[in-house]
């Protein structure tokens, strides 16, 4: 092992006793010992019986509470879990320090086979929706449908502001990054990941800031944490150079699943016009345009990414759809789209690439070296 890499961290067993995660009301925290893995599970208590189950997947530095905001407003429609992939939010190292797309996806994959709720309408975020792709693809029998936020696929130009994040993979680059800004506060480093994450960091209210500087603080006291950030980045990135029937777009193609994309015109990780080639390569998809919102919609449009699933729901037949309740609510513009019809609504966006990144490291502002964007909106 080059001296400049990061060590492997052994799993729970090491692992020191820090401030307990927070519960949003509503919610609540399981773990759930599997194979090699040890996953925390957050969900929310149905709001009747028998509903349809629904798992969301974070993003790279991110955690479950990510998706605490889209859940809340999905009581009713679907039953609600959203897992800590390893190393993340509350989950403890892999056993085997596997942190790549795949072992991301096998970490999901055996969640869902021992818990037996699939067929589940899968969720994914930036890496998560990397993971979700390549869960649907080589497992079609545990998915109902696909709904896909800012999800992290290939693309040859890279933006600006996504290059830091993909530095991350780089051996030695975040021990000399955690050197360099050690004098960096909580407050800043979280209001740098806002910058980088939000289309409007402004739409964060006091009370969500300071719970993303309270859990950024808590990550810090994980050994394991930049080994996790760093090792998921590397994941992405080998991902991205994968060809053939291995490769994201090759998979992506083979999604049985309804999927729904949401892509924000304001995301400096995941290139705004990158819509339009999803949008032909998931063969039965719709795509949402928001252009004010970054790279975490569902954090930062909760009611109208709520709206496109329900949409999504209604047109596989699965829920009957309020009159007027329009996905787009006049936030965003929503449109079918196929393998033919790319469905136009992402034309025209700011953003004109995005790179093998996710939301760990900004470019210059204060950097989230304890939560990426799962410190900015949900609590952490």
């Amino acid at each position: 092992m080059s001296s400049t890499e990061l060590p492997s961290v052994p799993a729970a067993s090491v692992l020191p006793r820090v401030s307990p995660v927070r519960v949003a009301e509503g919610e609540r925290l399981r773990s759930v010992g599997l194979s090699g893995v040890t996953l925390t599970v957050r969900s929310r208590r149905p709001a009747r019986e028998g509903l349809p189950p629904a798992l969301y997947v974070h993003g790279l530095g991110g955690s479950s509470q990510n998706w605490s905001a889209l859940m809340r407003e999905l009581d009713g429609v679907v039953d609600s879990e959203a897992v800590d992939l390893p190393g993340f939010g509350d989950s403890p190292p892999p056993d085997d320090g596997d942190y790549s797309v795949t072992g991301h996806a096998r970490a999901v994959i055996s969640y869902l086979d021992a818990a037996g709720r699939g067929p589940v309408h899968l969720f994914g975020n930036s890496l998560g929706g990397a993971v979700a792709t390549r869960v649907c693809a080589v497992r079609p029998d545990l998915v109902r449908t696909l709904t896909l936020v800012s999800p992290a696929l290939p693309e040859l130009r890279v933006q600006r502001t996504a290059v830091p994040t993909g530095l991350l993979s780089v051996p030695g680059v975040a021990a000399l990054f955690t050197r360099l800004t050690k004098a960096w506060t909580a407050e800043q480093r979280v209001r740098g990941v806002m910058a980088l994450c939000y289309g409007d960091p402004g739409r964060v209210s006091p009370e969500a800031f300071r719970h993303a500087v309270e859990e950024l603080e808590r990550r810090l006291r994980l050994p394991y944490f930049w080994d996790a950030m760093t090792r998921s980045a590397r994941g992405l990135v080998n991902a991205y150079t994968l060809g053939g029937q291995h490769g994201l777009w090759r998979q992506a193609e083979r999604v049985l699943a309804p999927t729904l994309l949401i892509y924000g015109g304001r995301d400096q990780l995941v290139g705004y016009r990158m819509a339009q080639k999803a949008a032909r390569s998931f063969p039965d998809s719709r795509l949402l345009s928001l252009p004010d919102a970054g790279h975490v919609a569902m954090m930062e449009y909760p009611e109208t990414v709520a709206g496109a699933f329900r949409e999504l729901l209604a047109e596989a037949g699965e829920l009957e759809l309020v009159p007027g309740a329009a996905a787009s609510s006049g936030e965003g513009s929503f449109s079918g789209a196929s393998a033919s019809d790319s469905g136009g609504s992402a034309e025209g966006g700011p953003g004109d690439a995005g790179g093998p990144a996710d939301e760990g490291v900004p470019a210059t502002a204060g950097t989230d070296s304890g939560g990426g964007c799962a410190a900015t909106g949900a609590g952490g």
